[in-house]
């Protein structure tokens, strides 16, 4: 049996946000904070296009995650650190993603249920898409900082309920 390739062109493309996270904490730089978080965007968009089209590997699909949250949480911690970013927002913004890893833990543990077996819904798309523009607006436009927490948020609780009821329909066909 043959193994797809570990370094297909959306696997490299999803691994590169890992560098992208380190350099946005070792800039302060605006410019250079808009083209991190351009890239980190470009990369996300292009690796799934690409797998889509022709190159899926389980290791895509386990990665591109992975490196989209690493990235948003790097970015997001960096401004809560230097204290630009309350405590609440921080975790308002993470909702989604705190979720996400307890509801990866509670598939690992129940019976019938597999981690692997979860793919991106449009619901979790949306709220990186808002996290990353939330990301981008702390940078450059405090003044849409609020409103975009709220939004995060309220698009994190229906991530978390989308999923939550396909983990429910999983475990029903399961046991």
């Amino acid at each position: 049996m043959r193994r797809p390739p570990l370094f297909t062109v959306p696997n490299l493309l999803s691994f590169s946000r890992f560098p992208l996270a380190a350099a946005f904490l070792a800039t302060d730089a605006t410019p250079a904070r808009v083209a991190l978080i351009g890239a980190a965007s470009l990369t996300d968009m292009l690796d799934g296009w690409l797998a889509r089209r022709n190159q899926p590997t389980r290791l895509g699909a386990l990665l591109d995650p992975i490196a989209d949250k690493t990235f948003v949480l790097v970015a997001i911690s960096a401004f809560l650190i230097a204290g630009e970013l309350s405590t609440l927002d921080y975790f308002i913004i993470l909702l989604r993603d705190f979720a996400t890893a307890v509801g990866f833990l509670v598939a690992f543990v129940l019976k019938g249920l597999d981690p692997k077996d979860f793919k991106a819904r449009m619901s979790g798309k949306v709220v990186t898409v808002l996290q990353l523009a939330t990301v981008l607006a702390l940078v450059l436009h405090w003044s849409l900082l609020q409103p975009l927490v709220w939004l995060v948020g309220a698009a994190s609780i229906w991530a978390i309920v989308d999923y939550t009821l396909i983990l429910k329909r999983q475990r029903e066909k399961a046991v």
